[in-house]
């Protein structure tokens, strides 16, 4: 095998591909990278058998074939190359691979490409095309209430479904740790009226982020039962579903808040971080004190002190005390893109609903702490 490709588009390619690798197992293979030469290129194979991805990339091919090799070390190399470089990399039959960059020369031990596993295909029950922004926004509203509580592994994902909302069926990305919950619609594209509700995986989740930056690309998603593959002109993410029952996350989200708040969302964020410095690391509790058209925000951390700051906000029902983790409300607060907040309250025990102005497509639900 022997192929010359741009530092660049290698960086990018290796640098996809060592990311899905773990760190420690205790499959050697599982470490490296499979480097194979197609007909338009070379592509880049890397699983942890949960999770699998290829990234096609342009090359100049001179000799076809296939190896593996430390995914981590061929990144380490990549990145530090001269940007610009061209690189050659050539494999022989003493099985060591040869980077060549300028006078830059390296020889990296291989594995054998037939050991390496390439994740089953299967029979995908639905497959319909997305804008990457749509299923950007989903998944990033979403995934900062993801669990990280390895005992309830069903809640270590986003549940991706269809569902009934306001304006018909809609696609659904919904996450929530048992004390916040996000839950974002988008319009149903075509082709996923059948698709079934599927926990994509945390990781799945963090690795797909880096497909979608383009706004003006369209992801191809395929859902089966068992796996989900979002796909690009050059890159495939194919992983591993979270096999379990997500929760019926509608009997938590309140339907009976009435007490209503209007908050510029920038402001408030920044508050509840200012105030909650003084909080104790463990609980990290900060107090809303609500009254008409007014919101204290107050922390008492008898070990190291007390803040407070008010805001101006539109609020004309009775007072309320009520008190959340500092860290829930800015995360929250973060991922509204409309101006204002809305809060819609019930008492100082019962969880608060928070949307993002009049836009009902994305709601998020956080339950009280005492304070």
């Amino acid at each position: 095998m022997k192929f010359s490709i741009e530092r660049a588009v290698l960086v990018k390619a290796v640098s996809q591909a060592q990311s899905i690798v773990e760190r420690r197992n205790t499959i050697p293979i599982l470490a490296n990278v499979l480097i194979e030469t197609t007909e338009s290129g070379v592509s880049f194979r890397a699983t942890d058998l949960d999770t699998e991805v290829v990234d096609l990339s342009a090359a100049q091919v001179e000799r076809p074939g296939s190896t593996t090799v430390s995914a981590v070390m061929l990144n380490e190399i990549s990145r530090k190359l001269p940007d610009g470089a061209l690189v050659q990399i050539s494999a022989d039959d003493a099985g060591r691979l040869s980077v060549q960059a300028g006078r830059s020369n390296f020889s990296l031990a291989t594995l054998p490409r037939d050991d390496f596993p390439v994740m089953a295909n299967s029979e995908y029950s639905a497959t319909f095309k997305a804008p990457a922004k749509l299923l950007r926004r989903l998944f990033d509203k979403s995934k900062f209430a993801i669990s990280t509580e390895e005992t309830r592994y069903y809640l270590n994902g986003v549940y991706m479904h269809v569902a009934k909302s306001d304006d018909g069926l809609a696609l659904r990305c919904v996450a929530t740790d048992g004390h916040r919950l996000a839950r974002i619609d988008a319009p149903l594209p075509i082709g996923a009226e059948e698709m079934p509700g599927v926990i994509v995986p945390r990781k799945t989740v963090g690795e797909l982020r880096k497909l979608l930056d383009d706004d003006d690309a369209e992801i191809t998603v395929s859902v089966s039962e068992t796996k989900i593959r979002f796909a690009t002109a050059t890159i495939t993410l194919t992983s591993k579903v979270i096999d379990g029952t997500f929760p019926d996350y509608t009997r938590v989200i309140p339907q009976n808040n009435t007490r209503k708040l209007e908050v510029d969302a920038t402001d408030f964020a920044r508050a509840v971080d200012r105030v909650a410095t003084v909080s104790s690391e463990r609980s990290r509790a900060v107090k809303l004190s609500l009254d008409a058209d007014k919101l204290v925000l107050s922390v008492n951390a008898p070990d190291s002190g007390a803040a407070e700051e008010e805001l101006v906000v539109a609020y004309a029902d009775e007072p309320l005390e009520i008190g959340f983790n500092a860290k829930y409300l800015q995360e929250i607060a973060n991922q509204v893109d409309r101006d204002n907040a809305v809060f819609l309250f019930n008492s100082s025990g019962d969880a608060a609903l928070i949307r993002e102005g009049s836009d009902l497509s994305a709601v998020y639900v956080v339950m009280p702490m005492r304070v």
